[in-house]
């Protein structure tokens, strides 16, 4: 029985990297001998962003429950493409508000990318480029049905993301019931 080997085409892709301010964290040295090495130097962690609030709410979720010192915060950000200089701009914009309120909050470093393509599809190529210890990425909260028609990008990653844990962090109302 002969083997065959399989090989994959791998598409190019279009992407611009993002120069963010250059904020430099003061990292104490451990203060106990058995802290880990990954703590001491630090994680990567992506998070998916747009202009939408449910992400913004991720991205403010991974700050609070996720993230520590000396951990890098990788922005990754999906357009449509990479050379209209309006979208990139606004992209750039945001990547620099959020460097600046992680690094504010809790003292982290902050790289960017802007990648042409797909959401989904994106996430899951750039989780496989970083190998990042995790994926957090906002929901829309979308109705079932709906998700199903029209696709889901959190349902994308989960399902396809092989390189990190998908962390779904859905929207703030989203444990709030209505009292009547």
């Amino acid at each position: 029985m002969a083997m065959e080997s399989i090989s994959e085409e791998v598409e190019d892709y279009g992407w611009r990297e993002v120069i963010l301010p250059s904020l430099l964290p003061v990292v104490p040295e451990p203060e106990l001998e058995r802290e880990t090495g990954e703590r001491r130097r630090g994680r990567d962690i992506l998070v998916a962003i747009d202009f939408g609030p449910k992400s913004k709410h991720a991205f403010d979720w991974a700050l609070t429950h996720l993230v520590r010192l000396a951990d890098t915060i990788h922005l990754v950000h999906a357009v449509t493409s990479v050379q209209n200089q309006l979208v990139y701009d606004s992209a750039l914009a945001l990547m620099d508000k959020l460097a600046i309120e992680a690094f504010q909050t809790v003292m982290v470093t902050t790289k960017g990318r802007i990648v042409e393509g797909d959401a989904g599809k994106v996430i899951c190529r750039e989780a496989e480029r970083l190998k990042p210890a995790a994926v957090v990425l906002g929901t829309r909260g979308r109705t079932l049905l709906r998700s199903v028609l029209q696709g889901s990008v959190s349902e994308y990653c989960f399902h396809n993301c092989k390189a990190a844990p998908v962390i779904i962090v859905p929207g703030k109302d989203a444990g709030e019931q209505s009292v009547i």
